[in-house]
């Protein structure tokens, strides 16, 4: 008679809880199901924007855990299990490691906006805040590398990019070189402006179209500053610039062109 009670108890138990087991296990199977789907949809999205291997495989996985933990919550709570009690531990865990990490955070989120907006790319050259400037080299997760003119890398926090005004100079694929000269008023100008014209017609990198154009940009006391602008490909900025620089400089002394030299005008007064 006892093991007829132990044995109607245990399948009353069973028939209590079984229904709770079933709908746990489907939960679980169908939430790990909606991870992986998920996660596969973000991995294919993140591809298209040709977002970075590392940044894919962190934003996938931080979603896939995501969505089997809230499974694994949902699952407990089946069996009635106190899940507020789950949620506050986790948040305030994750609130913890927040503030703990937040600089790095700070920068990861920027590093993921990058690669996302893509304002540059590895080998376009930029200058960020108006202070560094360089060469993209590398966009990592939480910092980027530039490298300079004279072969600095530059290591750079990706928040710190963010937070300052960027500013690609390559972007377009073409770029316009600023140069100005400053000569004497004595100066015919015109002889001055095609010198300049020619020297920029002969480098290999300018292009022709647009064409090279000289203008006055102001007129001081004891000089005229004159400026121009011409275009080449964005890799060979810094090439255009110091050919230009040089060879207008070897072309005003072979064409006796005089530079300004300071000047200061001393009236004496007889009392």
């Amino acid at each position: 008679m006892e093991k007829y009670f132990d044995i109607q108890n245990m399948t009353s138990v069973i028939m209590a809880y079984l229904p709770k087991v079933i709908g746990a296990i489907l939960t679980i199977i169908i939430g790990f199901w909606i991870a992986k789907v998920v996660s596969k949809i973000i991995q294919k999205a993140l591809l298209r924007n040709h977002v970075d291997t590392g940044v894919q495989k962190f934003l996938c996985s931080l979603v896939s855990t995501g969505i089997k933990i809230m499974t694994m919550i949902a699952a407990a709570g089946m069996f009635g299990f106190e899940t507020t009690s789950f949620v506050a531990i986790i948040s305030a865990l994750a609130f913890s490691v927040g503030l703990a990490l937040q600089g790095s955070l700070g920068h990861f989120a920027s590093g993921v906006l990058l690669l996302v907006f893509k304002p540059f790319k590895t080998g376009d050259l930029v200058e960020i805040g108006g202070g560094k400037t360089g060469t993209v080299c590398d966009i990592q997760i939480f910092n980027t590398v530039l490298e300079t003119l004279d072969n600095k890398r530059i290591i750079i926090p990706n928040g710190v990019i963010t937070s300052n005004v960027i500013t690609n100079i390559s972007g377009q694929g073409t770029i316009g070189v600023e140069l100005s000269f400053k000569i004497g008023h004595e100066n015919n100008i015109e002889t001055v402006r095609k010198i300049i014209c020619d020297v920029a017609n002969s480098c290999p990198y300018v292009l022709k179209d647009p064409a090279t154009t000289v203008s006055v940009a102001s007129l001081d006391d004891n000089m005229v500053k004159l400026a121009t602008r011409p275009f080449c490909n964005s890799d060979k900025y810094w090439d255009t610039y110091f050919y230009i620089n040089e060879g207008v400089k070897v072309a005003f002394d072979k064409a006796g062109i005089k530079m300004p030299t300071p000047g200061m005008n001393i009236n004496l007064i007889k009392e």
